[in-house]
């Protein structure tokens, strides 16, 4: 692997958390984790999928197995800055992350179907033959968020990150364009996630039991795509499959 290229294999749980229950367990949690490297930012992404939507109405169908490419950045960059092509696989509950950085030029380049750079060719041919696999694919919606992000204090590989202020749009559809669209959720309201490497820890679990806090089948894209569903079959207008 080159040195721009990142993989990644682990299991991902998501908790959907309204403003008191969040409060309980950061209280429940100052004792196990610590602030990451990163603790607090916002993420920006671009996410691709075919003329019919192929990619999001799969995930929504909870198969098990599912993909998605998307375009990352943390920080309205510009045309020069670095930015992050993501592939992310899941499998019977596994989670498979293959991501090269590139600047944002490269990968609209890239992505639209022009030569990778080369900063990581062996990261980089997966990502060419799912763009030839799926054919069409083009970015479909803009998500961002702002993160905090969490580390186990006696397990480097535990984390745990709380997304809120989830703004999606369908127009406009570059990194480069700022940092605005719909609220997708509540006031209040925080997607949690918790990254590990294989089983849970028992004392984690205990807690969530405790403040009775239960995974939850979310997906930023394909709740912000059901949403705009809706709005569309609200106003009549003709919803089409290929």
């Amino acid at each position: 692997m080159g040195a721009n290229g990142s993989i990644f294999e682990r299991i991902e749980k998501k908790y959907v958390l309204d403003e008191s229950t969040y409060n309980a367990l950061r209280e429940r949690l100052a004792v196990y984790f610590k602030p990451d490297r990163y603790p607090k930012g916002t993420i920006y992404n671009i996410y691709f999928d075919t003329p019919n939507d192929q990619l999001v109405r799969t995930s929504i169908e909870k198969p098990l197995y599912k993909e998605k490419l998307r375009l990352r950045s943390y920080a309205v960059p510009d045309k020069k800055s670095k930015v992050f092509v993501e592939l992310k696989k899941k499998f019977q509950g596994v989670v498979y992350k293959r991501r090269v950085d590139m600047t944002l030029e490269q990968a609209e380049e890239f992505l639209s179907g022009g030569e990778a750079p080369g900063n990581d060719p062996q990261i980089e041919k997966e990502l060419d033959y799912f763009l030839n696999f799926y054919q069409g694919i083009a970015p479909a919606m803009y998500l961002s968020y702002d993160r905090l992000a969490f580390v186990a204090k006696d397990d480097p590989e535990l984390r745990l990150t709380f997304d809120t202020h989830i703004l999606y749009r369908q127009d406009n559809l570059g990194l480069d364009k700022g940092q605005w669209g719909k609220e997708l959720l509540p006031p209040g309201t925080r997607i949690m996630e918790i990254k590990i490497p294989g089983s849970m820890p028992l004392w984690l679990s205990h807690i969530l039991d405790e403040l009775k806090i239960y995974p939850a089948s979310f997906s930023k894209y394909g709740t912000a795509y059901s949403k705009e569903l809706a709005e569309d079959l609200k106003k009549g207008k003709v919803i089409t499959c290929a």
